[in-house]
């Protein structure tokens, strides 16, 4: 008699386990572009910002980018504050998508090839602007390679 229960709870251990691994794959594996925006999805504000080989830091010291969008979205939503007075290679606000490497890679609405690196706490982004600028009451250069180094803490 003892045997048998203990027989019994064995084969329904058994069971148990064999069907709970069997047919339902659980919760989908989140996509390499909802991880991406999920890092990404911050109100980021200026550490460092270089033009060419210059630091004009000071010049974008209170500028601000907002990145937000929906998961499983192909576009996703920026948005700039406190922008200098000088003309400068950000709109007040525009759309990005994800480029052919999503972890590396973005482009704008303006079809801006982006080159980014995002961790928790940090952004860098770096391109080459060949527009003629937004903003400004007085014209600057803002042609050439940018790299934009900020933080959301």
């Amino acid at each position: 008699m003892k045997s048998a229960r203990i027989l019994t709870t064995v084969v329904s251990l058994g069971v148990i386990l064999i069907f709970s691994g069997c047919g339902g794959k659980g919760t989908p594996a989140e996509s390499t572009q909802d991880k991406q925006l999920g890092l990404l999805t911050h109100t980021w504000k200026v550490a460092t910002v270089k033009q060419e080989t210059t630091d004009v830091t000071t010049a974008w010291a209170n500028f601000q980018l907002t990145i937000s969008g929906t998961k499983g979205a192909t576009t996703f939503n920026y948005s700039s504050a406190n922008r200098p007075s000088t003309f400068g290679p950000w709109a007040s606000s525009g759309t990005l998508t994800f480029g052919t490497d999503p972890v590396t890679q973005m482009i704008r609405e303006d079809n801006l090839n982006i080159t980014y690196t995002v961790t928790a706490t940090t952004l860098q982004l770096n391109f080459n602007y060949t527009g003629s600028g937004y903003q400004g009451p007085r014209f600057s250069n803002v042609t050439g390679n940018w790299q934009f180094n900020f933080t959301n803490n």
